[in-house]
């Protein structure tokens, strides 16, 4: 796990230089049995979350540490009291209030302005932590920052050596547009795609998106597109863009699988489907299937 912080943090730190990162490491963490890239995006979700906290800039402080919860702690959080790997992220900013915390985790509960993201960055973290068998806790005062301290169950087993969060990918130069109205998701993947070598516009909506590309589709190789959008949804704003320009190539981007709403725009003539939340990897190598073919 300190690899995977440290790995995700610096790839973080390089797009947010008004952000000063620490990190501080167990030095014999306990190992933990973990799908590695869902556990990097919840951990980027996290970061994102601090730096929008943080609008005039400020401090993350990363930690990892060996935590034993015993029957009492352990039966507050509806887990099984041991042994787990805790790894806080904190942040110098706005904080929160009380009836906010209570609510952060909820699917579609958001602080931001209307348009600006529909809240499921806290609760895909939730559940990817959840669903690892661990649990995760915030603690926040407002004017005083916050702290999400995730703790994830210890494993017995052997630890696997992993390549780097950003080996094993395949880079490219071309102009994509990213549209999607989370903002969390918009700052991660927009940083993974320049990371790659892309160019990337963003788009907050499906009308935002319509209006970008009739003006600029001579300019655009690529469309990642949300399903799910408050406005105009994925499959309507697919249509609209396929006005534009009949072969245009665009991967479909949705937390649901690849059924009802997803196949119907598969169908339509989406050239790929990509489910959230993904690595780096995965996602680079689904962008060169589609340009390349």
């Amino acid at each position: 796990m300190n690899e995977i912080v440290a790995k995700t943090s610096a790839m973080f730190g390089r797009t947010k230089k008004e952000i000063t990162i620490h990190t501080q490491y167990e030095e014999q963490p306990y190992t933990v049995d973990i799908d590695r890239g869902q556990i990097e995006q919840a951990l980027l979700n996290l970061y994102v979350n601090a730096w929008q906290a943080m609008p005039g800039g400020g401090n993350l402080y990363i930690e990892t540490q060996n935590h034993f919860l015993d029957e009492h702690n352990a039966k507050a959080f509806y887990i099984n009291p041991g042994e787990y790997l805790k790894i806080s992220v904190t942040d110098t900013g706005v904080g929160m209030d009380s009836k906010t915390k209570e609510r952060i985790f909820e699917p579609f509960f958001t602080t931001k302005e209307m348009g600006r993201g529909t809240g499921l960055g806290l609760a895909s973290v939730y559940g990817i932590v959840k669903n690892h068998g661990g649990f995760i806790n915030v603690y926040s005062e407002k004017g005083h920052g916050s702290t999400f301290s995730i703790f994830l169950p210890a494993s017995e087993r052997i630890v696997q050596k992993e390549k780097s969060l950003i080996s094993d990918t395949v880079k490219g130069t071309e102009t994509i547009l990213l549209v999607d109205d989370e903002e969390t998701i918009i700052d991660v993947n927009k940083d993974f795609l320049e990371l790659l070598g892309y160019s990337v516009m963003v788009a907050r909506s499906g009308r935002e998106a319509i209006e970008i590309y009739k003006a600029k589709a001579e300019t655009i190789d690529l469309v990642i597109l949300d399903m799910i959008m408050p406005d105009i949804g994925g499959a309507e704003t697919f249509e609209f863009l396929k006005m534009v320009n009949p072969d245009i190539k665009a991967i479909l981007s949705t937390g649901y699988s690849i059924d009802g709403q997803a196949a119907g725009i598969m169908n339509s003539g989406c050239k790929a489907f990509i489910q959230k939340p993904f690595n780096i990897q995965i996602l680079s190598r689904k962008i060169r299937d589609v340009l390349d073919n």
